[in-house]
């Protein structure tokens, strides 16, 4: 069975095609993975906190969450070799188009006022990133047990050679974008 959003993009194939000239079906642009970081302070890396942290991502994304660690101590801001400070995902396949769907058509409406993101996201690679404030925003969230409310950072990369493709792509698949 095939989600929303890869029905959207096998029928977007042929418009990338024309819009942008490709001769070959494999030259035309598609979503590589899509990656979900939190990052955490120093101070905040209990063991309690951790195990949340990597529960909740891991519900989220329906993948095991890594921690991720310092790779070296920086005094000034309170930090050891080897403390925990974040947690990510990375997704591909079939479980990268069932996070989109449930991206797309029920967390990001649940976020206050909101009216699209930016077009700004694009970074050198063409790939393109935001961030959600909230974690909350999730349907998997518990929010009777919320010890504490934290950010997500998710990066959508794609084969796209320009802005205007991988810009063009997301359209087509109804990401929400102004």
């Amino acid at each position: 069975m095939n989600t929303l959003t890869e029905k959207l993009y096998n029928g977007a194939i042929e418009d990338l095609k024309k819009k942008f000239s490709y001769e070959n079906v494999m030259a035309v642009p598609r979503l590589k993975m899509v990656s979900i970081n939190v990052g955490i302070k120093a101070s905040d890396s209990d063991n309690k906190f951790l195990s949340y942290l990597s529960t909740q991502i891991s519900n989220i994304s329906g993948q095991k969450a890594v921690l991720t660690k310092a790779r070296k101590a920086i005094s000034t801001f309170k930090l050891r070799e080897d403390l925990p400070i974040g947690c990510r995902v990375t997704l591909r396949g079939k479980k990268m188009y069932e996070f989109l769907d449930r991206l797309t058509n029920i967390a990001l409406p649940r976020i206050r006022d909101f009216r699209g993101l930016s077009s700004k996201g694009f970074n050198q690679s063409n790939h393109y990133s935001f961030g959600v404030k909230e974690h909350n925003i999730f349907l998997e969230v518990d929010l009777d047990n919320i010890p504490k409310i934290f950010g997500l950072n998710i990066t959508i990369a794609t084969t796209a050679k320009t802005k205007e493709e991988a810009l063009y792509l997301l359209k087509k698949i109804n990401f929400p974008i102004k």
